[in-house]
């Protein structure tokens, strides 16, 4: 059934405020908790206190199309419910997992009808919205260009990735944040406390039990309430009837903490992409942490270990040439022994890279030359230097060649390459050091030779 269908209308036309509440006899803690008004809402200041825009448009009425995209447990879904009791328009409500194209186009094509002929607007409300493929989301453009529907899309997933730029252009998106400790610890007292939540038994609920719960939901309203819920329909009453919930039993309530990380999307990337910044910054606490994240999670050990291997190269290079040993043998390590026990292998090189010095000379030198050979005129190598075989060479004439380990230092100046552009400039940083101080000799012996 449609959530909105349940707010069923009387004779005359009004809603029955009381339909809701009958319907959600029966639901999940967690659902019997959403918020109805605004005031309702806890959490999400930054778009929803008083003043702020989503908040004023809400209150007028005066909703455009909108895209909220955060975690799971949030709040898209209660806000966008909180919208369905503000507004005065019709609300439908669909989802990215069941809908399909006919669908999607009888839903759009009634509410097209009902705004031409009764007046009606109708604000579409589209749960996961980043499933629908692009000709779904094709489909609903014309209508939300030409403002047939309001448009409310639900998403936990990067919609600037995930959804098509012509329907993000048409939107404004809001970002809704996890939800802090403090106000998962308001939304469970509420929950213990409110007639529609545990409020018809006694309930203790001890403050270790309530700070455990708030901490490992990780922002998440809805794991917290199930947890919470599970804990009272467990818990045995005690002499005088009341329920006392202990953290003992809230932690075997939500038993292994679930970390939010979809292995090929947003939470991927992001946490990845921390790790690899981490490391890039020095920062060997926030390195492992990160670390520690993804390998909780399941990520595959070894798509960390080449990323290490990239970072060695791309962040370190000659700074440090052992860097990349080390993270090969990282790699090779977590294919020799496998987890659990390669987290303190890839814990090794994770701490190694964060304090190693750092210089991304090696990495611009080969962008550089890579760009000059993708865009430019490619360079002919001189002649001195090409092969020919033993007979060829010198009857094409590829002679002149100076063997460098038959010359003082084993070094000996000669055209190596057709162009003056210097690519690869050493930095002051670890080993790097080292090596400018050999290539500025070098150089000085080459302006010796040229000038003598």
């Amino acid at each position: 059934m449609d959530l909105f269908e349940q707010e069923q209308e009387t004779k005359n036309g009004t809603r029955d405020a009381d339909a809701p509440e009958k319907s959600a006899r029966g639901q999940p803690l967690a659902a019997r908790m959403r918020p109805r008004t605004l005031s309702d809402v806890v959490g999400q200041d930054h778009i929803l206190a008083p003043g702020k825009l989503l908040r004023r448009a809400i209150e007028a009425d005066r909703l455009g199309s909108i895209i909220l995209y955060g975690p799971p447990g949030c709040g898209k879904t209660s806000l966008a419910e909180v919208i369905a009791h503000a507004t005065q328009r019709r609300f439908e409500r669909s989802s990215g997992v069941l809908a399909n194209v006919q669908i999607l186009r009888e839903l759009l094509k009634t509410a097209e009808h009902r705004k031409k002929h009764n007046g009606e607007e109708t604000i579409l409300f589209i749960d996961e919205i980043h499933r629908f493929n692009k000709a779904q989301q094709d489909v609903l453009l014309p209508y939300v260009e030409r403002g047939d529907i309001t448009l409310i899309g639900a998403t936990t997933h990067n919609p600037f990735f995930f959804i098509n730029s012509p329907l993000t252009s048409r939107s404004q998106i809001f970002q809704l944040e996890p939800l802090t400790e403090d106000a998962i610890r308001t939304l469970l007292n509420r929950a213990v406390t409110h007639k529609d939540g545990l409020g018809d038994r006694a309930i203790h609920l001890e403050e270790d039990a309530l700070a455990h719960l708030s901490a490992v939901c990780d922002g998440d309203a809805r794991r917290a309430l199930n947890a919470l819920e599970i804990a009272a329909l467990t818990t045995p009453p005690g002499p005088d009837g009341a329920l006392t919930i202990t953290r003992a039993i809230t932690e075997e309530s939500i038993q292994k903490k679930a970390v939010v990380y979809d292995h090929d999307e947003d939470e991927h990337y992001d946490t990845i992409s921390a790790f690899i910044k981490s490391l890039r910054g020095s920062d060997p606490h926030a390195a492992v942490y990160w670390l520690a994240k993804m390998l909780y999670a399941g990520e595959d050990p070894r798509f960390v270990a080449r990323r290490m291997i990239i970072f060695a190269s791309e962040d370190i290079g000659n700074a440090d040439p052992r860097a990349l040993t080390v993270a090969v043998n990282a790699l090779s390590g977590v294919d020799f022994v496998g987890m659990p026990e390669a987290r303190i292998v890839l814990g090794q090189a994770a701490t190694y890279l964060a304090t190693a010095p750092k210089s991304n000379a090696s990495y611009m030198a080969i962008e550089s030359a890579l760009a000059d050979v993708k865009e430019g005129r490619t360079l002919p190598v001189p002649k001195h230097l090409r092969d020919g075989g033993p007979v060829g060479r010198k009857k094409l004439g590829y002679t002149g060649y100076k063997y460098a380990h038959q010359y003082e230092g084993h070094f000996v100046d000669q055209e190596y390459v057709p162009t003056s552009k210097t690519y690869y400039e050493p930095g002051k940083q670890g080993y790097e050091e080292t090596i400018r101080k050999r290539m500025d000799h070098w150089n000085s012996l080459r302006k010796q030779t040229r000038e003598s």
